[in-house]
């Protein structure tokens, strides 16, 4: 299996070439996402654009797209109306999302909760998921249908594993992969898997473009895990400590709880289970994360997920999308944006 550690110049390059490449649909997407949203309720379109227009790299969406194009789809409408169905589900988590952790930003943005309070919030989610639901069943795709569908739930599952699980510290590594599988690579392998689907690909091109996304998303997931404990890089609009803060315990603490002595174990037993933590708790932390080089201990496990997901495209024939959807794997580690 082949090494994937590129420059971050080239990793930005990678999405960036891919954004332009599908430009134009991905402006229809856009276009229709915005239609799908009006309502004659104001509140509801007031709060969806706010979420929406709060920022995003639609990675989601451009996989449906390019997934698609990989696999030979020519039609015009079809790839559109299920990459926006993709972004309508992860926008719908993301307003879940914000309510469970009571989050104040996302992407350096006030939330729709804390403007307009959590019930709201979660109503307007759900409006999103069934107009999603609405798309599909107009596209009329049993197979996406179910495969969308499914997905949904399997995120649900993730949140609802994550809330059992909050404040553990002694969280196994392998629970932690199974939380992030059902929350966040699900869906990234829905949205590649889609794209095959739409072109009528055989099982095994539709297999290797789901090993595609699913490990994307591990890798994707892992490595902004990371960054919650890298101080340097506060370019993301993502609040640092952020996770530590909500009680959320991530690859980085699994790792120094690994190899963490016992009186270093029973610190961070003692302060994930509190209700609250503090920033000289936070600190303290971040000194064990250095200790134990943690935050590299799990890049390196964000970049083994890399590999597998570049070396599944190896079945495609050698071509611009190919190249494209493969480099994108770098987006995942050395991304500043």
């Amino acid at each position: 299996m082949g090494s994937v550690v590129p420059l971050k110049k080239s990793a930005n390059s990678a999405y960036l070439e891919l954004k332009t490449l599908l430009s134009k649909k991905l402006e229809k997407v856009e276009g229709l996402i915005q239609s799908k949203l009006k309502s004659e309720v104001n509140l509801i379109e007031k709060m969806s654009d706010h979420h929406l227009k709060s920022g995003g790299k639609r990675l989601r969406a451009l996989l449906t797209l390019g997934s698609a194009r990989l696999t030979g789809y020519k039609e015009d409408n079809r790839d559109i109306n299920l990459a926006a169905c993709v972004e309508l589900i992860h926008s719908a988590t993301l307003l879940h999302d914000d309510v469970i952790d009571e989050s104040e930003l996302r992407r350096g943005v006030k939330t729709t909760n804390s403007i307009w309070g959590n019930q709201s919030s979660i109503l307007v989610g759900d409006y999103l998921l069934s107009r999603c639901f609405e798309m599909m069943v107009t596209d009329g795709d049993l197979e996406v249908l179910k495969l969308l569908s499914s997905t949904s739930a399997k995120i649900a599952q993730g949140e609802v594993l994550q809330l059992q699980h909050k404040g553990e510290a002694d969280l196994l590594e392998e629970t932690y992969i199974d939380i992030i599988n059902l929350k966040t690579a699900s869906l990234f392998s829905a949205s590649t898997k889609t794209g095959a689907c739409l072109s009528g690909s055989n099982e095994k091109e539709k297999k290797a473009l789901e090993s595609y996304g699913r490990n994307l998303g591990l890798a994707f997931q892992i490595a902004d895990d990371a960054l919650d404990y890298y101080a340097k890089e506060k370019l993301f609009g993502k609040e640092i400590g952020k996770d530590f803060f909500e009680g959320k315990v991530t690859l980085p603490l699994i790792t120094v709880f690994q190899k963490g002595n016992n009186q270093e174990k029973s610190f961070l037993n003692e302060i994930m289970r509190q209700e609250k933590r503090t920033e000289n708790e936070f600190n303290e932390t971040l000194s064990l994360i250095k200790k134990y080089k943690a935050v590299e201990t799990t890049f390196k496990k964000a970049e083994f997920f890399v590999n597998f997901s570049y070396d599944a495209l190896a079945i495609f024939p050698d071509s611009e999308n190919k190249r494209i959807l493969q480099n994108l794997t770098s987006f995942s580690l050395n991304r500043t944006f």
